[in-house]
Parts: C-alpha cells; structure tokens; sequence
C-alpha cells in the first residue's frame, strides 16, 4: 500500500541491540523497513548496542554497570563503546537494509553534529533510589541537526545512527541513551510515527504469554503498570522517553518486534494487530 498524499510522512525507529543478535530479527528489521519505505514513508533510524558492548566489555575484563536500565559509562568504557556501535552494530545494520534495496546511510551522532550532547549531571533516576547518579561519559542531548536529517531523507537515503553525541564545541564524544535520543530525534522531525522495537515486541501482563499483549496505553495506565512492576528493567525509560514526546505532537508511538513480519507497516496504517501502542 503506497501513501497518497503529497506529504511523505517520516517515521523514526528505534533499533535495541538486543534485536540486532539474531538473524531472524536482523532480517525482520530490514524487511519492515522496506515496507515503510516501499509504501512513501522517509525512515531515520536509530540503534543502540547494549549487548555487543557488554559482549566487547567482558573481553577487555570491563564489567557492565547499569543502573534503572541506563549505562554508566567509564573512559574505558567509552572506547568500547565506539568500537562495539559504531565499528560492529552500525556497519551490520546498514548492510541487512542494503541487502533487501534500501539505500542504508550509517553513521553516528558526531556526524555532522547530527546530534550534539553535554555531560550528564548526577541525578536521581527512576528506580534506582533516592541518591544521585553518576553516569560518568554519558551525554544528554541538547540538539538535533534536523535540517541534515531532513535533507538526507530527501535523496532517499536512510539515516543509521549510532549513538552518540559530541558537544558543539569542544567536540567531546558522550555515549548516549538511545530511547532518550530517538524521543528528541523524533521530536525534532515532528514524525508522524516513533517506533521503539524491541525482542519482546510489546507490552505484556505476563511475559512470555501472548495472549496477554497490552494492546494499548494512555499515561496513566503506563506509569500504574511501572509501579505494579508490570513494565520493568530496560522497558522503563523506553516507556518513560515515550510519554514526553506525546505532549510534542509525535502522536503515533509504539512498541514493537521487528522479528513479526509487517510489524512497522501494520502500526503506521493504525490496525493496532502488532506491538503496544502508547498515547495520551
């Protein structure tokens, strides 16, 4: 189904690492990918690499730190970082999309200062207690080079975005959360669809057991269900990133699996079949 209208909606997706370990999931992303992009949609694309950095960390005798789900992230660390998103996760991932036709265009947030950061003060996190955080070389973004976005997608290229900051002048690199980026990014975009994809695919009363998929959520009934323990780990900041976009006008947000064939497709058409759909 092609979009018929004169303007070509644009739909940010986030990618997990934990969706990028398998090859039916690797797979399945490229596909639903092209499905958006064969029906008119522009698609940016942003991937984190949770763990291929721990993966990379153990080699170097580094032991992952994460608090409330987030990274804290050491020098050491960093470097590992850089090595295991951009020089593994990025480069594999453009290639799964240039594998099925769609023109891939892989790079980082220090590229072009596609997304500038500042250090992360300490500050008290969601469930992790009542004292202040140290994450350490990890940035929060203070902007998105939407023009550049913009301007890409235009050419018909895909945006694959590591992620990573780089401060506007100094030119230091932060790691960066990837649910809190592709909020911003999505934001910025003013995008008609924000995809946050997953392994599990969506919300659950009982993971593991499909038949109790949480189709759909408002803000009340998501912050009852972090507070009952329902939504919990990793899937609370992206739950959490996804309601401060709400308010912004990015009104068509989602948690989805890429491993389910015509996940994306079924979401930007509104059928409500796949994943978790999260409003107002």
């Amino acid at each position: 189904m092609t979009i018929n209208q004169s303007h070509q909606p644009i739909a940010v997706v986030k990618v997990g690492g934990d969706v990028l370990q398998g090859e039916v999931e690797r797979s399945g992303i490229a596909a639903n990918v092209k499905d958006l992009v064969d029906a008119g949609w522009r698609v940016v694309l942003l991937h984190g690499g949770g763990p291929q950095v721990n993966a990379l960390q153990e080699k170097h005798g580094l032991v992952p730190n994460k608090v409330a789900g987030r990274r804290i992230t050491s020098e050491a660390d960093l470097l590992v970082v850089k090595q295991a998103i951009c020089g593994e996760v990025n480069v594999s991932l453009a290639q799964e999309l240039q594998q099925v036709g769609v023109n891939a265009f892989a790079c980082n947030g220090a590229s072009g200062k596609l997304v500038t950061a500042t250090k992360r003060p300490p500050r008290v996190m969601s469930g992790a207690g009542d004292q202040p955080i140290d994450f350490g070389e990890v940035g929060d973004v203070t902007s998105v080079n939407a023009e550049l976005l913009t301007q890409l997608t235009e050419l018909g290229l895909i945006p694959v975005i590591a992620t990573l900051g780089v401060e506007q002048d100094s030119g230091r690199i932060f790691n960066i959360n990837a649910d809190t980026t592709v909020v911003q990014i999505a934001r910025a975009l003013k995008a008609d669809l924000l995809l946050l994809t997953t392994a599990v695919g969506a919300i659950y009363r009982e993971l593991g057991d499909e038949g109790t998929r949480i189709a759909h959520v408002n803000e009340q009934e998501a912050r009852a269900l972090i507070n009952e323990g329902v939504i919990q780990g990793g899937m609370i900041p992206k739950v959490e990133e996804a309601l401060s976009v709400l308010a912004d006008g990015v009104k068509n947000i989602a948690i989805v699996g890429p491993q389910i064939k015509g996940a994306f497709l079924d979401v930007a058409l509104g059928k409500g079949d796949k994943g978790t759909r999260i409003s107002l």
